[in-house]
């Protein structure tokens, strides 16, 4: 795996470059000591996936921390026994090409008093990643408190600062007067929302990039234990008491060493839906690596104690198709991965999601898909592929191609989830948008396609790449189309844009201007996911800039450029960059919630959470 590469071009999902942060270079008397413990002791269980054991390259993703963390007090403190500190300390950096950061600094300020207690006159805000069951990305104005009138009077309230962090990217919940987040070290924090003070704090094994989803309770109940579900980079789904921050259960969502979850669970009813992705293309840049065998699946589990109900895979078991010219095993199919979080037809009993492409040949129709399945039985009840034949693998950037499928792309995977909108014709209908720039507008009941429309020029990474919104027959779209060093037929068309939900056709539109300058890894456009009101249009940038706009135009209204450095309430050094991933800006009350920070797939570092208001 390219460990440098910054400015490469990458998958959006699995990233071909693992950002490094500049100012913690490792010594090279700490590389060697790491290399040396991780071949004496790793290697034979991470490059072969025995025992689930994550391959290298999602290591190399991981916080140092959390790494420390696992050969210290975690699920490898018994196979590290042997290992001095200093050992397990210059495996984590070697790994990861990052120092460890100051432990006396990662502990954040602890609530007293009130600041410490749970409000269960409050249950959750919202639903959970898609904020109703729809994922419509709507938040009604009585419920943002921020509208037209007073949206220009938004001011920082609080900053918090994510130790050891590159990148902020994990939605946040609320719930009981707290905010639930996680972070890039694998910490999970309740922070009061009032003044950001931490009621608790949980460590998952890796890092935390899915929203947080907490369970309703009715108003004032006094006995109500509501629980709260999350993923992390290495594949494995939590519950622990939203009230306590103590862990309930912890499962894997797949077997396969190369699983992660991108997308946050969907609760509904009596079952969580889980989204299975993984990082297998990034494994397949290696000649050595048999590629490949991942299938991309959504996992129902029982939310009370995670016993798995169902498990629905999105392509047939992998089989050997012949030799590489490196002389490495070829399996297929494979791919298919489910990066969003699935949107709930309650009329209709089923869930949507879309789908990425294949990452070996040969292709399978339910790559690059927009998918309808059943919600008691996990039974697909429709597939529309919007792309066939793309097959593609990080194989497909390097010299040596031998993992590379015939097919080479394009890479187009939906990335953006899939929500339920109906429109000014009372039809209801599925909306997303893919990678390639193109938005699609499908029947909810028979998934036949309606309309597709070509707004941004596409790229491998976005296009449309993590998340639309819509309200009232109108559905949002944000544009990246970052450069992406491929040539394109198309010129790049970044920005914001409205597009009736019935045809397809343009409400509005709001390009994006280019104010980087000078700034390393900014680009303009919109690559995270979005949220609207009835009046405004919230966004987060790739130049850093969070911005909101008039829903009924497109015109701006106000932003703030988050780039720059901040005191936060836990004295942790922080910094805003890029907005990306499924992370979208969150209003309730008065108060406008962001993280700022994307140091992946050549995006702008940070690592602060914003939190704004009006008052």
């Amino acid at each position: 795996m390219a460990l440098a590469a910054v400015a490469a071009p990458t998958s959006g999902d699995a990233s071909a470059d693992a950002y490094r942060d500049a100012n913690g270079n490792i010594s090279e008397a700490t590389r060697a000591k790491g290399e040396n413990v991780y071949n004496g002791l790793c290697i034979a269980c991470h490059q072969t996936g025995v025992n689930r054991a994550p391959q290298r390259f999602i290591l190399e993703q991981t916080a140092p921390e959390s790494i420390y963390r696992a050969l210290t007090k975690g699920v490898m403190q018994e196979q590290a026994a042997a290992l001095s500190d200093d050992d397990k300390k210059a495996v984590a950096e070697y790994l990861t090409s990052r120092k460890l950061g100051s432990t006396a600094a990662a502990k954040p300020v602890m609530c007293s008093g009130t600041a410490a207690q749970f409000d269960r006159s409050q249950p959750p805000a919202f639903t959970g990643w898609g904020l109703d069951r729809a994922n419509s990305h709507m938040i009604p104005t009585s419920v943002a408190g921020i509208d037209r009138a007073n949206a220009s009077r938004l001011k920082l309230k609080w900053a918090f600062g994510f130790p050891n962090a590159l990148r902020a990217r994990s939605q946040p919940a609320i719930a009981g007067g707290a905010l639930f987040v996680g972070s890039h070290d694998g910490t999970v924090y309740a922070l009061d929302l009032e003044t950001g003070c931490a009621r608790w704090t949980f460590s998952a094994a890796s890092e935390v990039r899915t929203a947080i989803i907490v369970a309703p309770w009715a108003a004032g109940d006094a006995k109500a234990a509501p629980l709260a579900y999350f993923g992390d980079l290495t594949g494995d789904v939590y519950a622990v008491d939203a009230f306590t921050g103590k862990q309930v259960w912890r499962v894997p969502a797949d077997e396969h060493s190369s699983a992660t979850l991108t997308g946050a669970p969907t609760l509904y009813g009596d079952t969580l839906f889980v989204p299975v992705s993984s990082l297998e293309e990034a494994a397949a840049m290696n000649p050595a690596y048999p590629c490949c065998t991942f299938r991309g699946s959504i996992l129902g589990l029982d939310p009370r104690n995670g016993k798995v109900k169902w498990q629905t895979y999105l392509v047939d078991p992998s089989q050997q198709r012949g030799i590489t010219t490196a002389g490495t095993e070829r399996f297929g199919p494979s791919g298919a991965p489910v990066w969003n979080s699935p949107a709930v037809d309650v009329k209709r009993n089923q869930i949507y999601f879309t789908t990425g492409g294949n990452y070996s040949s040969p292709v399978t129709a339910n790559g690059d898909a927009i998918i309808a399945m059943d919600v008691a039985t996990g039974r697909i009840n429709w597939s529309y592929q919007a792309m066939g034949g793309d097959a593609w693998n990080g194989s497909c950037e390097e010299k040596d191609k031998a993992n590379c499928p015939e097919e080479e792309g394009p890479d187009y995977d939906f990335g953006a989830g899939a929500l339920l909108a109906t429109g000014k014709d009372g039809r209801d209908y599925v909306v997303t948008g893919q990678k390639s720039g193109i938005a699609y507008g499908l029947d909810a009941a028979t998934g036949k396609l309606v309309w597709q429309h070509q707004i941004g020029r596409g790229g491998v990474v976005g296009g449309i790449h993590f998340g639309l919104a819509a309200h009232d027959g109108v559905a949002f779209v944000p544009v990246s189309d970052v450069p992406d060093g491929r040539e394109h037929a198309l010129p790049a068309h970044p920005g914001l844009f409205a597009l009736d939900v019935a045809t397809g056709a343009y409400v509005w539109q709001s390009p994006s201007a280019n104010v980087c300058g000078d700034r390393k890894f900014c680009h303009p456009g919109y690559s995270g996911a979005i949220t609207i009101t009835p009046e405004l249009v919230l966004a987060g940038s790739n130049d850093g800039y969070l911005r909101i706009f008039d829903a009924a135009n497109g015109q701006n209204i106000w932003e703030d450029d988050t780039g720059k450095t901040y005191p936060t309430v836990n004295n942790v050094a922080a910094h805003g960059g890029s907005m990306g991933g499924g992370i979208a800006p969150i209003a309730y009350n008065g108060l406008l919630i962001m993280g700022s920070g994307y140091g992946f797939a050549g995006k702008m570092p940070g690592n602060v959470l914003l939190v704004y208001s009006v008052k």
